[in-house]
């Protein structure tokens, strides 16, 4: 859950409109690995909607975005988008950023991974999708965990284009 809070931080110091949904089970979880509140999460975005709210904005094609990132994404709700599913307001709103053709991000949280984990993937692939599991880089020294958290959150971001100046680069 921490990668979708930093993301909500992160995007929080920028001029970017963030809109969150969280499932019934991210809420559980967010209580289980952090010791945050849901209702402090939601602050952090500027909008927020109810996961069973299909007839929010974020729903339509016609609502603009740049595009979605889901951290952290559950075999679930991937395996929901990848096969159009759409039971609830975050597997729908991936649904129509990926006909829309934009960019939708998905932070894949479980290992291992079976077969038809490895095939969602890659028919989510195939549409369009980007899957960036939160993989810890080395080359760049972390010396915290915090550090480990704001260089994947920070490549995430850099998929938009945004430059948190948290993302240690190559050199």
């Amino acid at each position: 859950m921490i990668y979708g809070v930093r993301l909500l931080q992160a995007l929080k110091k920028i001029p970017v409109e963030s809109h969150l949904v969280m499932t019934r089970t991210a809420e559980v979880t967010l209580a289980h690995e952090t010791r945050m509140k849901v209702s402090e999460v939601r602050r952090l975005a500027d909008a927020t909607y109810r996961v069973d709210d299909l007839a929010a904005a974020i729903s339509s094609g016609s609502f603009r975005t740049v595009g979605m990132i889901v951290a952290p994404c559950s075999m679930r709700s991937l395996g929901e988008i990848a096969n159009g599913i759409s039971s609830n307001l975050l597997t729908r709103a991936a649904d129509v950023v990926l006909k829309e053709r934009r960019k939708l991000v998905l932070m894949a949280r479980e290992t291992p991974l079976h077969a038809i984990h490895l095939r969602n993937m890659l028919r989510l692939a195939e549409a369009g999708a980007i899957i960036a599991p939160p993989v810890p880089a080395f080359y760049n020294k972390p010396e915290s965990l915090d550090d480990i958290i704001d260089h994947a959150v920070g490549r995430v971001l850099d998929l938009f284009d945004i430059d948190t100046g948290k993302v240690k680069r190559w050199s």
